[in-house]
């Protein structure tokens, strides 16, 4: 999948594109199906398919200190997008200057003029330009000026109740990680490298591979069974899509490559961290992982985080959290 980096970085795309726009935070079951419409609609058209997102996000523009948590840092929602089968992604940077834009220019030099849209697939709720001064009947009535189609996005709903990125995260907040698992079509994961912490860990015989996690505030916290997976360990996913909805199938599926651990994702009270950290303890594991690039399924929640008042009641309680975590994969 190529990825366009912002506008003064995009080419005027020749042969045309059929496109859609959203913030995609998860790449859930909803946007799946959104994005192998899309796919199914370049084939039709004999056009490349292309989604068009932002960084930051709206909402994290206009409201930094309230925007909800991501569920997915940019690398790893393009890294869905591109499994799903796209094959551009066009990431506007979406600051000040582009916010004086009119809903008329946007559609003008970036929709026609650059892109030569052919169709174009949105929520019959988006709104864009300065002031929101565009929505979907904008869009229609453009696409009726310029000549290219216009459709809404399709509710996707799992028993009866629509996907949302907001219902994967209160799911996430409540460790109800099968239910996460249906919403997202995979489990819910994190990647990035495994850099040096300050390696308390090994004190109390429970090393941990330390990943920064780059965000103001995790989806997700506590301690979790979880499995890890890197290219450089010999142990990868074909895609991070999944095809199967359930977890049990999954896992068993599963349990033929990856390393199985227990992870905790937080702040660290019993050392007074300050800043986010994931680390994982992996079983049955010899080898160097500094500088790795890795991806860390969350399985299952075992407990929140919580402080300790010693770190000999801390290795107590891993303990128990190992013996859980290995129940689990047992089954």
């Amino acid at each position: 999948m190529e990825i366009i980096r912002g506008l003064h970085n995009l080419s005027q795309q020749k042969d045309g594109c059929v496109a859609t726009i959203g913030n995609f935070d998860g790449v859930h079951s909803g946007h799946q199906h959104i994005l192998a419409q899309l796919c199914e609609k370049a084939q039709a058209f004999q056009l490349p398919s292309l989604v068009i997102t932002f960084e930051p996000q709206p909402q994290e523009f206009f409201a930094s200190q309230s925007s909800p948590a991501r569920l997915t840092r940019f690398r790893d929602k393009a890294e869905v997008i591109a499994d799903c089968g796209i094959d551009k992604l066009l990431v506007i940077h979406f600051n000040s200057s582009f916010c004086q834009m009119s809903a008329d220019d946007f559609v003008q030099k970036i929709l026609v003029d650059k892109l030569g849209i052919q169709y174009l697939q949105v929520g019959d709720d988006f709104q864009f330009g300065k002031n929101r001064g565009g929505n979907f009947n904008t869009l229609l009535e453009s696409g009726a000026k310029f000549g290219f189609d216009v459709e809404s996005t399709p509710t996707f709903s799992i028993d009866e109740e629509r996907v949302s990125s907001t219902r994967i995260r209160q799911a996430l907040e409540t460790g109800n990680m099968e239910l996460t698992q249906i919403l997202l079509k995979r489990p819910y994961w994190m990647s990035g490298h495994i850099q040096h912490g300050a390696k308390r860990g090994r004190t109390i015989g429970f090393p941990t591979a330390n990943v920064p996690l780059h965000r103001k505030t995790p989806a997700v916290s506590g301690v979790f069974a979880v499995r890890l997976w890197g290219r450089d360990l010999g142990v990868c996913k074909d895609a991070i899509v999944q095809n199967s909805h359930s977890q049990n199938s999954d896992k068993k599926n599963q349990d033929k490559q990856g390393i199985n651990g227990i992870a905790n994702i937080g702040y660290r009270p019993t050392v007074d961290g300050k800043k986010g950290l994931l680390e994982v303890h992996l079983f049955d594991f010899d080898g160097d992982l500094y500088s790795k690039l890795v991806h860390v399924d969350f399985l299952h929640k075992i407990r929140d985080e919580m402080k300790f008042d010693s770190f000999e009641i801390l290795k107590e309680q891993i303990l128990k959290d190992v013996i859980e975590a290995k129940a689990f994969f047992s089954v």
